[in-house]
């Protein structure tokens, strides 16, 4: 090796400059090796670190490739060749943490220790040697400087031999220390080169050792099993890669498709609705009122399932009921400015949940489709059979009708409730007559009114200028003071779907006529929308109120309701005829259809008591034995029967369940 730099003994005591300045340079380089050290140190820390790392985490591994066995995979068929040969690699591994934790253990011995000990004894050594030549190195200056300030004259013997005495042994201790100073330097020049090697040394062999017992350990056992589980991994990616191309090719197909897929009511002129549905499912946005006036809306996944409405948010296991379809009512609602909202109603009348549909198409479909359940077309046998010959008669309901001769010429049951004593000739014929042809009942082409004749912010505007109503849908109504002094009030829930005018008002059949155009006016124009009105029956007017704002829609005389009927085969249709004079002097007739919660017979059967109190208050006596022979609330007023009695004894029935007495 080459010759190492050193500091000259003999130099110590005389301590001239060119000694210092050797001496700087020779502790700049102890610095240096001090920061080398602790830099090189702190890597062999790291590595040490990391190998005992690798013990814990192949420790770690051990246990999590037993722990796939326990794991309750939802899709873990055919995982015994997996877990079998995750159980020979755990033991594979545990062997492999011994090796490991060997090699920690020499890393600590043979690499970290000498570092250490290397930092700690020497650098730490020449550090403390350094302080005390310092200490020395002052100690001698000041007693050089005692010893200069003597007095020339008048010389104290007693005191220059203190002094000199201090003198000489300050430089003795300044010598002795930087002997051992020099020493020290020199010696740390060969213990670097010691220090610096010595722990890659014992690295290397730790190395070596673990390598050459994991080749005794794993070269011939491990072969036949690693080419095995090679040939099981190459079969699976072979798999996987004809699974990808099949999939990359269905994504293509998938991603073909035309652009309306994606857009939301692309085709709203014309969409091609499935009337048919007896089942739907979709995403919607769910209306729920957070205060007084304020709402939000969510958008849940919902779908049907047997005559339930069920909801699912996103994420969960399953859905909850949302509402009961069976005998609902459904309509197409404005609410909020939103686009494709519907209501739906329960039985009792009770306003539902509103919902929004994404496009035309998905309104439609999801109002057929609750129709559809509302029937309980699903517990029929052949449910989707039954649906499509309901909504094709519906259709075949556009074909003008010539003859009504296949018709019942039975008169409406609900008009038949009267007692034979006060039953009125106009209002219920007689005898049967001749069934009319479809055009001598309505003139072809007779426009149909789908909306209310007012609605209530038109109604007051125009009626009620100034009036105050009070915000929270409770309204006095002063224009219909006779409604306090009638003998009837009965109110009922009706959804309004249309009116048109008709030729004469001698028969029902103009009735089922009219119903028959409006129905099928709204098949085809795909009109969903019905405005929901409460209507009044008292024993002078039928009035239809705003439900929210309680203001009066229309009003007609009940001496003008010429004919009222329900459908015979759906009763919950009701309409009936009013006449009305013109300006000009003549009289018009108009038909008005609605849909009830309840069966139109019960509105009828109010109606036709309507009319009895108007005849019968003509004869006090006649009043009298109508009010013994019909039950009456408290306060004076007839009270209607919840079911009506198949034979015309005026009986009751039961307590009426889904109509409010006014």
């Amino acid at each position: 090796m080459p010759a190492v730099d050193k500091l000259l003994l003999e130099e110590a005591l005389q301590d001239s400059p060119q000694t210092r300045s050797l001496l700087s340079v020779f502790e700049e380089d102890a610095g240096t090796l001090t920061d080398y050290t602790n830099q090189l140190l702190q890597a062999m820390q790291r590595v040490y670190g990391a190998q005992n790392e690798m013990c814990l985490a192949t420790q770690q591994l051990s246990r999590q490739l037993l722990a796939y066995e326990k794991q309750n995979f939802a899709l873990g068929k055919g995982d015994e060749e997996v877990i079998s040969t995750l159980h020979y690699f755990s033991n594979v591994v545990d062997k492999l943490n011994v090796l490991h934790t060997e090699l920690a253990k020499q890393l600590a011995d043979t690499m970290v220790l000498p570092i250490i000990q290397f930092r700690e004894k020497d650098l730490t050594e020449v550090s403390t040697l350094k302080d005390l030549f310092g200490i020395a190195s002052n100690e001698h200056d000041l007693s050089m400087a005692k010893y200069s300030r003597l007095p020339k004259k008048k010389e104290n013997e007693k005191a220059k031999s203190e002094v000199v005495k201090e003198v000489a042994a300050a430089r003795r201790k300044q010598h002795l220390s930087s002997l051992q100073y020099y020493c020290a330097l020199n010696a740390l020049q060969y213990r670097k080169r010691v220090a610096m090697m010595e722990p890659m040394i014992g690295f290397a062999h730790g190395q070596i050792n673990f390598f050459k017992k994991g080749a005794e350990m794993f070269s011939q056992s491990m072969d036949s099993f690693l080419s095995s589980v090679t040939d099981m991994v190459q079969s699976i990616q072979v798999e996987l890669e004809a699974e990808a191309e099949k999939m990359r090719v269905s994504q293509q197909e998938l991603l073909s498709v035309d652009e309306s897929v994606y857009t939301p009511d692309f085709d709203v002129s014309t969409p091609e609705a499935n009337r048919n549905l007896i089942q739907k499912a979709g995403y919607l946005n769910l209306r729920n009122k957070t205060g007084l006036v304020t709402t939000t809306w969510e958008r849940l996944y919902f779908f049907t399932q047997g005559g339930n409405l069920m909801c699912q948010p996103r994420g969960a296991v399953a859905g909850g009921l949302i509402q009961d379809l069976d005998n609902c009512s459904v309509m197409a609602v404005d609410c909020e400015d939103r686009r494709y909202c519907f209501q739906i109603t329960t039985p009792n009348g009770k306003s539902g949940i509103i919902l929004q549909a994404e496009s035309k198409k998905e309104n439609e479909e999801w109002i057929c489709a609750i129709n559809n359940i509302s029937r309980q077309i699903y517990l029929t046998d052949n449910p989707e059979a039954v649906a499509i010959k309901l909504n094709q008669t519906a259709l075949q309901a556009v074909t003008p009708i010539t003859s009504f001769g296949k018709k019942q010429e039975s008169p409406c049951p609900s008009q038949n409730l009267k007692s034979p004593e006060t039953e009125n000739d106009k209002v219920v014929p007689k005898a049967a007559v001749s069934i009319p042809e479809a055009d001598q009942l309505i003139a072809p082409g007779t426009p149909i009114q789908f909306d209310i004749v007012l609605p209530a912010s038109e109604f007051l505007d125009q009626n009620r200028v100034g009036r105050r109503t009070n915000p929270f849908g409770e309204s006095e109504d002063e224009t219909f003071p006779e409604a306090e002094d009638s003998l009837l009030q009965q109110m009922f829930i009706v959804r309004f779907l249309g009116s048109m005018a008709v030729k004469t008002d001698n028969t029902t059949e103009v009735i089922y006529e009219a119903m028959r155009q409006v129905l099928a006016a709204r098949a085809i124009h795909n009109i969903f929308r019905m405005t929901e009105s409460h209507l009044m029956v008292t024993s002078q007017t039928l009035r239809l109120i705003d439900p929210q704002t309680q203001v009066t829609r229309a009003n007609f005389e009940l001496t003008s309701v010429t004919q009222f009927a329900a459908h015979q085969e759906n009763k919950r249709l009701v309409g009936f005829v009013v006449r009305m004079p013109e300006s000009t002097g003549g009289e018009s007739l108009s038909t008005y259809v609605f849909e009830s919660n309840a069966e139109g017979e019960k509105i009828c059967y109010a109606i036709n008591l309507g009319k009895e109190i108007i005849e019968v208050q003509k004869d006090p006596e006649a009043l009298a034995q109508l009010m013994l022979s019909i039950p009456l609330t408290s306060d004076g007023k007839y009270v209607l029967l919840n079911d009506q009695p198949d034979d015309n004894d005026g009986t009751s029935s039961g307590n009426r369940g889904t109509e409010s007495e006014a």
